[in-house]
């Protein structure tokens, strides 16, 4: 996050908009992006910022407890947009016991989005090919437990430089190949700007995405990329991403559901959580609307 509310050449800043700010009405705080603040810092924060909604984690639930966790929330007037998240698709053995818990607490917190990040190569193998196979055979496992939860497994796919460690699935293409085994209701997609801006078959995919669409994250591509490149996201208007196309062609592909800031950025973490809200609602006016 820069010192300035708008990078160079972006229109002028505005004032940090009030609670009940209509603009807002979509916006969601994914907790990762104020990481030193746990579940109930998170929505104290999210209540005095306007922000309506909360994308949880499930380390930090754990900590401050499932049914205190979805009761903070309730109380404080906000939702769930989603909770992060389920893991291991590509393992020789899944952890299937583990992706069902996990849908147990997206129920639980009112949140009908689990995101699931399929996982990188297995140890000592080198078969990519062999490991998105298995992404869609882990799936059929806990999909007739999500359908009858409420809950629905959202594919994420992550950018190829995390392929060999954190999801061999890529591309939204490949992860619509996989979701359309299943009805929509059950898996979809998550549409994660970081992840796909790059793509030239983006819009074309997020279109034929419609009615799959369980999630629209956003934040910037920062250049150059930190040290560590899982740290190189970016508060909106700091990177490089055009938002508006992105954000238009998930309207247009029938997504009305919040949109989630979920940023992963040292300085950002080091930041005063209040002022990375205040900055964050004015960004997601001035970048994404």
């Amino acid at each position: 996050m820069t010192a300035h509310d708008v990078p160079s050449g972006r229109p002028a800043s505005i004032p940090t908009p009030l609670p009940g700010d209509p603009r807002l009405a979509r916006l969601s705080l994914n907790q990762w992006t104020t990481r030193r603040w746990g579940v109930a810092e998170a929505v104290e924060g999210c209540a005095r910022a306007g922000v309506p909604a909360i994308g949880l984690w499930r380390e930090q639930v754990a900590e401050y407890g499932l049914t205190a966790s979805a009761k903070l929330v309730r109380d404080a007037g906000l939702r769930v947009s989603s909770l992060c998240r389920g893991l291991g698709l590509t393992a020789v053995t899944p952890p299937l016991d583990e992706n069902r818990r996990a849908i147990d607490e997206a129920a639980a917190l009112g949140t009908d989005c689990l995101v699931l990040v399929a996982g990188g190569l297995p140890d000592q193998s080198r078969d990519l090919a062999g490991a998105r196979s298995r992404v869609a055979d882990a799936l059929a496992e806990p999909e007739p437990h999500a359908g009858a939860a409420g809950v629905r497994l959202a594919l994420e796919p992550l950018h190829p430089m995390y392929c060999a460690d954190r999801a061999v699935i890529s591309t939204l293409g490949q992860a619509l190949d996989i979701a359309e085994h299943w009805p929509a209701k059950t898996v979809g997609v998550v549409v994660d700007t970081f992840h796909l801006w790059w793509d030239p078959d983006v819009l074309p995919q997020i279109a034929r995405a419609a009615g799959r669409i369980a999630s629209f994250q956003v934040c910037d591509f920062l250049v150059p990329l930190p040290a560590d490149p899982l740290l190189g996201r970016g508060m909106m208007g700091d990177g490089v991403i055009d938002f508006r196309p992105l954000y238009e062609a998930v309207n247009a592909a029938g997504y009305d559901g919040d949109i989630e800031v979920e940023i992963f950025n040292a300085e950002v973490w080091a930041a005063d959580g209040h002022d990375v809200l205040a900055t964050m609602t004015r960004r997601y006016i001035t970048e994404v609307l």
